[in-house]
């Protein structure tokens, strides 16, 4: 019985290492604040160690995480706690490196995306980062958000609509394109 637990601490353990950037990342642009994200892939890892053997036997364990943090994200904002995605003192703030294919990591002002992001209704922006940032599907992206794909498709329609709206960021997205 010690052999399984030690087995399924070690399984879960190179679950989190693995995923732990992207995580935080996708928790990071759900909630706006370094300190936040962190407390909420924290708290989900917590919910998702409890049920490990669960978790960790379903077809797709990264996806299975993805949607307690959001359903966790969501019950905190049901609860009024306020967001900012652009804090005013980015100093504590862990920097990503950007990947070689990703246009929009490589803008030159992402603080300009980032404050672009928190104008959005939460369900907007979730449904913006998981399906533009976090590239998932439009299915993928309505399980994680628990939803029709039809409302997946429509929160991002209307987000990105609002996005293209602020010039500022229109014009930083097609200058990136170009280099």
């Amino acid at each position: 019985m010690g052999d399984r637990k030690e087995a399924r601490d070690a399984e879960f353990q190179s679950f989190v290492i693995g995923r732990w950037p992207r995580l935080l990342r996708t928790a990071f642009l759900l909630t706006g604040e370094q300190h936040a994200a962190e407390d909420l892939v924290q708290s989900t890892l917590e919910q998702v160690y409890v049920a490990w053997r669960r978790v960790g036997s379903a077809d797709d364990p990264e996806a299975y995480v993805r949607r307690v943090m959001i359903n966790a994200h969501a019950r905190k904002h049901r609860r009024k706690l306020r967001e900012f995605l652009a804090p005013k003192d980015d100093q504590g703030l862990v920097r990503e490196i950007a990947d070689t294919g990703d246009r929009i990591a490589q803008a030159e002002d992402r603080s300009a995306l980032l404050k672009a992001l928190a104008q959005l209704p939460p369900r907007q922006r979730e449904a913006v980062v998981l399906r533009y940032w976090e590239d998932l599907t439009e299915t993928q992206t309505a399980e994680a958000m628990g939803c029709s794909v039809g409302s997946v498709k429509s929160n991002a329609a209307k987000g990105i609509a609002k996005l293209r709206a602020i010039p500022g960021l229109a014009a930083m997205v097609t200058q990136g394109g170009r280099k």
